[in-house]
């Protein structure tokens, strides 16, 4: 049997083309209430996805407002225990690190989100200046950031290489309250206002960028390469304290 030759003259046109089509929708489009109804239907369809987006995804700011919340009725449950600040005890690298959180955690639930200095930094800067708690001026004066004072009715501790300075290492009754001090100061003085502008733009945006905060933190010591040490100390610290490693005292 022979198939005879065909083109497409030899079928009949579709009905339901492209062209069909946009003449019907044309059509119906002349019809006033077909328009308003369609109109509701799609501004209907958006407002559902817009409440079932934010309802299922909250966007950052929505979660940092929840987040607040919570932190705010934990503090009240908090203090009703009577519940104090975490002591800052350590015998090692990781106990130190880890020992430094549970207080920034406790500072933090008596902070705004956007006043908060990053956990990484904190610790990090501290790491730094007294060697995993080693230091003399972390010892004895309970200051692990090298906070100066120039107050001669502060409680102080002078350095033993400069016994006469004009200035002393401030003391404090306890580590943590070192930490509480060190956030006060970046928060309040002007020479961090570059520091305090970054963190805003960051959280504002939802995305947070230590390396970047740090950059802004160099005035903090006379040291010209201060920001890079306490770039690659967060970094190791960031590493302590999610993988667990390094559990013995490295030398500063």
């Amino acid at each position: 049997m022979t198939i005879p030759a065909t083109s497409d003259n030899n079928f009949p046109k579709a009905r339901f083309g492209p062209s069909y089509l946009s003449v019907t929708m044309k059509k119906i489009f002349k019809h006033k209430a077909f328009r308003i109804s369609f109109y509701v239907v799609i501004a209907l369809l958006g407002m559902l996805i817009t409440f079932a987006y934010g309802t299922f995804k909250p966007n950052y700011l929505v979660k940092e407002k929840l987040k607040a919340k919570y932190e705010s009725s934990l503090v009240a449950e908090w203090n009703s225990y009577g519940f104090i600040e975490p002591s800052i005890e350590y015998s090692t690298n990781l106990q130190f690190v880890k020992a430094v959180g549970r207080c920034i955690d406790f500072i933090n639930l008596h902070l705004e989100p956007q006043q908060r200095v990053h956990r990484d930094i904190i610790i990090a800067m501290a790491v730094l200046e007294t060697g995993y708690g080693t230091s003399r001026f972390a010892k004895e004066a309970n200051n692990l950031f090298g906070i100066r004072t120039w107050d001669k009715n502060t409680p102080q501790l002078k350095a033993k290489e400069n016994p006469n300075a004009s200035w002393g290492v401030k003391k404090y009754p306890t580590k943590c309250l070192s930490v509480k001090n060190m956030i006060s100061i970046i928060n309040k003085l002007h020479v961090y206002e570059d520091f305090r502008t970054e963190r805003a733009k960051q959280f504002e945006s939802g995305k947070i960028d230590v390396n970047a905060q740090i950059d802004h933190l160099h005035k903090w010591s006379t040291n010209p390469d201060y920001t890079k040490l306490v770039k690659n100390r967060a970094k190791k610290v960031h590493a302590q304290l999610e993988a667990k490693e390094v559990d013995t005292f490295e030398k500063k």
